[in-house]
């Protein structure tokens, strides 16, 4: 019989909707039994359960994230699987945000957002590498395909306008909202000394204005495809952040704006628009990147950091 580490493992109220995730797949159940005597390597699950191993080893890690299961490392490399616990106690929540993580995340594509102004040169790729529809029409950015877009980018001035859904229900107070994403100039070709202003704003209210420096392109990207030759290769990963004392960008203060000041309501999306203003110092465009193009492996993401009850 394997070690039980636990006799019961509980669970605060924030970790509810993993472990209800972690236990609504008839899969993740039936690895549970069949590791209930001992302990099992993934091609012995496999077996023992009639499935690939691929389908084992993907709901054995969702098994892990919540700490149901542990892995260690058998013979010729082989993870070997056992359960922690036999029982587990979830606590409910009793006030409002108490079953939500003290940080949610939303993670949103880059071609799905909501409104655009481009002009050329502009267009999309696809995680491949491949151009969306054509270069330089502006039309590509109304398509259907524009939702695989994993790079995009237009001249001189323009924006993308994203709209977010607010996670967090009413009562519940904030610390911080942060929007990060990884960004470059838009130059033809690529260009390294092509400054481009690029201001976010969210709700209509300004966050903040980073100066990129560059439209980056003297290297690979870490994650662009070999297929793409177009010259931009990866961004600057960029943080604008809003607190109860003002705005920030990478860190450093950028505007007086507050949460208060963004009026948010839990039954109203949140925009957030990247834009190069008409009237900006540096106006030479935009790149944004996906999570299979540049140096990131991310797409746009937004934050809500919830304030401490302790606090």
């Amino acid at each position: 019989m394997s070690e039980i580490i636990q006799e019961t493992i509980r669970y605060p109220a924030s970790r509810i909707l993993d472990v209800a995730k972690a236990l609504s797949g008839d899969v993740r159940v039936r690895i549970l039994e069949a590791l209930g005597d001992r302990p099992m390597s993934v091609s012995q699950l496999a077996e023992a359960l009639g499935m690939a191993q691929p389908t084992i080893s993907i709901n054995v890690q969702t098994l892990e994230q919540v700490n149901l299961i542990v892995s260690t490392q058998g013979a010729n490399r082989e993870k070997i699987c056992s359960v922690t616990c036999r029982a587990i106690q979830l606590d409910l929540p009793a006030k409002p945000g108490e079953g939500l993580h003290p940080t949610e995340e939303i993670h949103m594509p880059i071609g799905m957002y909501s409104h655009c102004s481009v002009q050329p040169s502009c267009g999309m790729a696809g995680k491949d590498g491949n151009v969306i529809g054509s270069q330089d029409d502006p039309r590509v950015f109304y398509m259907p395909d524009r939702i695989d877009a994993s790079l995009l980018w237009f001249a001189e001035s323009g924006y993308v306008e994203y709209y977010f859904a607010n996670p967090l229900p009413p009562g519940v107070m904030l610390d911080e909202i942060r929007i990060s994403a990884e960004v470059c100039s838009e130059a033809p070709a690529f260009r390294e000394d092509w400054a481009s202003d690029i201001t976010l704003t969210i709700n209509d209210q300004l966050v903040g204005t980073y100066t990129c420096p560059s439209d980056f392109g003297d290297r690979k990207g870490k994650l662009t495809p070999e297929r793409w030759k177009s010259g931009t290769e990866f961004g600057m990963l960029t943080e604008w952040s809003i607190s109860g004392k003002g705005s920030q960008i990478n860190g450093v203060p950028s505007a007086p704006t507050t949460i208060d000041m963004l009026n948010l309501s839990f039954n109203k999306p949140i925009s957030i628009r990247f834009e190069v203003r008409e009237d900006a110092v540096n106006k030479h465009g935009l790149n944004l990147f996906g999570s299979n193009f540049g140096d990131h492996p991310q797409d746009i993401v937004l934050s809500f950091i919830r304030r401490s009850e302790h606090e």
